[in-house]
């Protein structure tokens, strides 16, 4: 798995994700969330899928977690994927920890980033 990091803003953090997405990488991608945390007391975070090859369980599992775990930290979720099952799990993380969470299809990335970067919301 790889997955590219970038900055919209001190507290908006970014990242487009491919290849495989298993424990390693999940937990990864977590460690680097959790940085972001140290520096900032809630972020926005984008995230993108740029043709993810597969997913493990586990890293399922970590991933839905991780928004209800951190539910407080968090001002918003922007999920850019196809993957219409990554949405489901998007809404179940918002119904269950209030969590802020808006899934966009890839061809509405432009929406995604223009609605993460924006601070009405």
């Amino acid at each position: 798995m790889k997955f590219s990091g970038f900055s919209f803003a001190q507290d908006t953090i970014g990242y487009i994700i491919d290849g495989k997405m298993d424990t390693v990488a999940i937990n990864a991608l977590r460690a680097q969330i959790l940085e972001k945390f140290e520096e900032h007391d809630k972020i926005n975070l984008y995230l993108e899928d740029s043709g993810i090859e597969s997913f493990t369980l586990n890293a399922v599992f970590i991933a839905t977690l991780f928004p209800i775990e951190h539910a407080k930290r968090f001002h918003k979720i922007a999920l850019v994927t196809n993957r219409r099952w990554i949405h489901m799990l998007g809404n179940l993380d918002t119904l269950i920890a209030k969590v802020n969470i808006r899934n966009f299809t890839t061809e509405e990335r432009m929406n995604a980033m223009a609605w993460i970067a924006r601070r009405e919301e």
